[in-house]
């Protein structure tokens, strides 16, 4: 099956690593993370967009110096070129997830602490969750049917134009 579907809450509550890379797609990459009491991300800019999520624990949110706090149901979205960190200052393991849009890390990968995590200086290397999918050079020589009505159909291929 392409994509992903699964309980979230349920994986992101459950998962006891500093990061864990869930799917990665073209265009998106979901991630769960959990934060040690005083742990925390550390500060950190990319030049990408990123959503987080707070599933379970108390936290802190630094964006562009402004610390808020944050807690269970929180939405925390950081723009391309922001300056950031997520700080666990609760007496429970932070849990949350979050999108890199576009992806940042290699697919699948695990990092069961924040010392793991510094010490590998992985990166996105293109490939992604559903391997057959191409994400660059893609095949686009086999037409797609798209239906637009009772009795007629358009095909779409990048040596034809539309055809009925």
């Amino acid at each position: 099956m392409k994509g992903f579907i699964k309980d979230i809450t349920e994986l992101a509550t459950e998962n006891t690593n500093f990061r864990e890379v869930l799917y990665t797609a073209k265009h998106c990459q979901l991630v769960l993370m959990s934060l040690k009491p005083g742990e925390e991300i550390g500060m950190e800019m990319h030049s990408l967009d990123q959503f987080f999520r707070v599933e379970q624990g108390d936290g802190e949110a630094v964006i562009d110096g402004v610390h808020t706090s944050i807690r269970e149901g929180y939405a925390i979205l950081v723009p391309s070129g922001t300056e950031h960190n997520i700080i666990n200052n609760g007496k429970m393991p932070l849990k949350l997830y979050s999108v890199y849009a576009p992806p940042i890390h290699r697919d699948g990968v695990v990092h069961q602490a924040y010392a793991d995590a510094a010490k590998d200086h992985e990166h996105f290397d293109g490939k992604l969750t559903e391997r057959r999918i191409p994400i660059t050079g893609e095949d686009t020589t086999h037409s797609i049917p798209i239906s637009i009505g009772p009795r007629r159909s358009l095909r779409f291929s990048s040596a034809s134009t539309a055809r009925t």
